[in-house]
């Protein structure tokens, strides 16, 4: 990419802060919606996340219509045409998305459907099918980590053809993502350490890949930041509301830096180890980090080391050599991951899982090195080197 020429484009609303949830109303009637619906899954109905939503309405003249709450950790076409038809039956005019990756996925795809009267997605898979602005959408995130409320990108799963669809498009951006640390506050601690490396990984490769750019870079270098302060308090301490607002925040800037930015090798890993093995996408981004990290020194010492001061802070960048600051950085990153090891148990060695296979390694870096993630790395990765970093996140 010329480093003369850039695109930045965000144009979702933040509403962020302990009441974020009593400003939803007056967001949907300043775009004359009625009738909203909301999409999530029984997770966060059965915690209790959606009465929040609905409490927030009670002083409200508008009404939730409808509540489809059975989308699954992965979504497919025929769900989507089923919530689409059900938002067609209860004449709803909007949708509120409550819930994870998942949730916000199917909501996009909902959405797509219900502003097209289409009964099929297929024919808007890939970039640039939509040519005209969506339905009102509302996005309230239930976990901190995947940033899907400020991405222009969906995927659903073909069940038939065993495929994922990805749907790219400005148009599939939410009207507004609500941030409220009440939505966060029961998500156990494997799952707020999985989805918090998710943010942290989502921020680090938007830093030092091909794509960067001044503005993502500051998105970024926050994201890291914010995540590295408090990850370990809220793990410690799950009902610090100021640190669980700090790690939402987080996924959302680091969300609209690798929107702007894209990511690179650990997420072309961590694909391929997710697809294979159907380990969970966090857990995949804190398994491979430093070990690509490692892996880019080569080309990208210069962004990993300035990474050192939101990572470990002043006094430690400042005390570090120059010299010596990217690997800093990458020991700060593996550290972590220690700390969230003996927290919660989350893996840091493909070994560590239980689920992988030495066997499965081959197909995994054949299936990284035709993912689309890898483009954007600083440093070209073949077959070799992919399976050589794959050897050395085995244990």
């Amino acid at each position: 990419m010329s480093k003369s020429f850039y695109e930045f484009f965000c144009p979702v609303k933040i509403i962020a802060g302990k009441q974020a949830l009593e400003h939803i109303p007056f967001e949907l009637d300043s775009l004359g919606c009625e009738r909203p619906m909301i999409i999530t899954d029984k997770g966060v109905r059965g915690f209790g996340l959606v009465d929040h939503v609905l409490t927030a309405f009670a002083e409200s003249s508008l009404n939730i219509v409808d509540i489809f709450d059975d989308v699954p950790p992965d979504s497919s076409l025929t769900l989507c045409t089923r919530i689409a038809r059900r938002y067609r039956e209860m004449r709803c005019d909007s949708i509120i998305a409550v819930g994870g990756g998942s949730v916000i996925d199917t909501s996009k795809a909902v959405n797509i459907l219900v502003s097209e009267d289409a009964e099929s997605l297929t024919g808007f898979s890939g970039a640039g099918r939509l040519k005209r602005s969506l339905k009102p959408l509302f996005v309230i995130p239930t976990t901190a980590g995947t940033g899907s409320e400020v991405t222009q990108v969906a995927v659903i799963t073909d069940i038939e053809k065993a495929v994922k669809l990805p749907f790219t498009s400005p148009f599939l951006l939410p009207n507004a993502a609500i941030i409220d640390p009440r939505m966060t506050l029961t998500v156990p601690a494997n799952i707020t350490a999985m989805t918090a490396m998710d943010a942290m990984t989502h921020a680090v490769e938007a830093y030092i890949c091909l794509a960067k750019n001044p503005l993502s870079d500051a998105y970024a270098f926050s994201a890291v930041r914010k995540v590295s302060e408090n990850i370990i308090t809220v793990i410690d301490n799950p009902s610090d509301t100021a640190s669980r607002l700090e790690l939402a925040q987080a996924a959302t800037m680091a969300g609209i830096a690798f929107s702007n930015s894209m990511v690179g090798l650990v997420h072309a890993l961590g694909h391929s180890l997710g697809a294979s093995c159907h380990l969970p996408h966090g857990l995949c981004m804190n398994l491979f980090l430093p070990y690509v990290l490692e892996y880019n020194l080569e080309k990208s010492a210069g962004h990993i080391a300035e990474l050192l001061l939101p990572l470990s802070g002043a006094e430690v960048y400042a005390a570090t050599p120059a010299d010596q600051r990217a690997s800093a950085a990458i020991a700060a990153i593996y550290s972590l991951r220690d700390s969230l090891h003996q927290r919660c148990q989350l893996p840091r060695t493909l070994s560590e899982t239980g689920k992988v296979t030495r066997e499965q390694l081959p197909h995994i870096a054949d299936m990284t090195v035709d993912d689309g993630s890898i483009l954007f790395n600083p440093l070209e990765a073949d077959l070799e080197d992919v399976m050589a970093i794959l050897e050395k996140a085995w244990d």
